[in-house]
C-alpha cells in the first residue's frame, strides 16, 4: 500500500512538473518596438531644408548659382530664430524690382508666397556663378566613359543689368518668370540665355539660342563629381580658405569668392550690352569691384 502511494505521489509530481516547464512565456508582440522611444519618428516626414522659413519677405544678402545641378543658395536677412539663413532650392523665379519698390528704399528680397519662392533684384544685383569645367574620362574599376568636375571657375551674373523699361521684354521684367542665365564666360554676364513662365519654357528658348542644353540640366544627367570639389555627404560647395584680400562676390552684401577664377584676357573697359545679351564685361585690373578677376 505505502508502495503503491509513493508511486502515485512521484506520477503527479512529474505530471506537475512537466506541465510547469511547457507553459508558454508571455512574448512581446511581434509589431511591437523593442524601444519605442528610438522607432518614435520612424514614419515622420521630414521637412525639406527650404521650407522651415515662414511667409514672407528676407532681403537677399548674398547669392550663389551652381551650375552643376543649378541650385540657388541665398544669404538672407532677418530670418526668424532658429531658422537657417540659408536658402537653398533650385526652384526659383526671378523679378526685377518694381519703380514703386525703388523710390520706397526696397532692396533686393527673396518672397516667400504659398510655398513659392521668387527673387526680387535691384538692376545692378550680382549673382555669384560657380562654373563647373568637366572632362570625360575613362573610369578604370568599369571600364566606361563618364563625365567629372575637374575644376570650378567663379564669375558674376547680372541678370537685369542693362535692362530698359521701355524695352519688349520691359513689361515681362516685374512678373517673377524663370530665367536661365547665358552661356558661360568669365567675367560679369549680364541679360540671361532663356526665360519663361516655366523652368521647361526657359530651359527650351536657351536650347533655341544656343543649339545645346543649359549647363545644370546637361550636369545633372551626366554628371559624376569627384575629388572634394563637391562632397556628396555635404549639401554645402566645397572651397578653399579665403585669402586675404579677395574679391567680395555678392550685389549687395558680401561674402568671399574663394573658387578658381577662369584665365581672364586681356582687361578692357568696355561698355555694358544691353539686357539678354548673355555677354560679359570687365573691369580694369586696378579697380577691384566684382567681377574683377584675379590670375591664382
Amino acid at each position: 500500500m505505502l508502495r503503491k502511494l509513493t508511486i502515485y505521489l512521484m506520477t503527479l509530481t512529474f505530471l506537475w512538473t512537466a506541465t510547469a516547464c511547457g507553459s508558454p512565456t508571455p512574448e512581446t508582440p511581434v509589431n511591437a518596438p523593442a524601444n519605442p522611444a528610438a522607432n518614435r519618428n520612424v514614419n515622420t516626414v521630414r521637412p525639406a531644408p527650404n521650407n522651415n522659413l515662414a511667409q514672407g519677405q528676407y532681403p537677399v544678402q548674398q547669392a550663389t548659382y551652381d551650375d552643376s545641378d543649378g541650385e540657388y543658395s541665398l544669404m538672407l536677412l532677418n530670418t526668424p530664430p532658429g531658422s537657417t539663413p540659408v536658402y537653398r532650392t533650385t526652384d526659383l523665379q526671378m523679378a526685377r524690382l518694381t519703380e514703386e519698390e525703388i523710390s520706397a528704399g526696397k532692396k533686393s528680397y527673396l518672397s516667400l508666397d504659398n510655398n513659392k519662392a521668387s527673387l526680387h533684384l535691384t538692376e545692378d544685383f550680382k549673382i555669384e556663378y560657380v562654373h563647373n569645367v568637366t572632362e570625360t574620362v575613362n573610369n578604370s574599376q568599369t571600364g566606361q566613359q563618364e563625365m567629372v568636375v575637374v575644376r570650378q571657375q567663379s564669375g558674376f551674373w547680372a541678370p537685369f543689368a542693362g535692362a530698359l523699361a521701355g524695352q519688349a521684354i520691359g513689361s515681362l521684367l516685374f512678373t517673377p518668370r524663370y530665367y536661365m542665365p547665358p552661356l558661360y564666360q568669365p567675367g560679369i554676364m549680364t541679360g540671361y540665355g532663356g526665360y519663361g513662365n516655366t523652368y521647361v519654357q526657359a530651359v527650351n528658348q536657351y536650347q533655341t539660342r544656343y543649339q545645346a542644353p543649359p549647363a545644370a540640366v546637361r550636369n545633372r544627367e551626366v554628371l559624376r563629381t569627384t575629388g572634394r570639389l563637391r562632397s556628396p555627404s555635404s549639401n554645402v560647395p566645397a572651397r578653399r580658405p579665403a585669402q586675404p584680400g579677395a574679391n567680395r562676390s555678392t550685389g549687395s552684401g558680401y561674402g568671399g569668392s574663394n573658387l578658381r577664377r577662369s584665365q581672364p584676357g586681356q582687361n578692357q573697359n568696355r561698355r555694358s550690352p544691353s539686357f539678354g545679351s548673355g555677354r560679359s564685361s570687365r573691369q580694369p585690373s586696378r579697380n577691384r569691384s566684382f567681377g574683377s578677376g584675379r590670375r591664382r
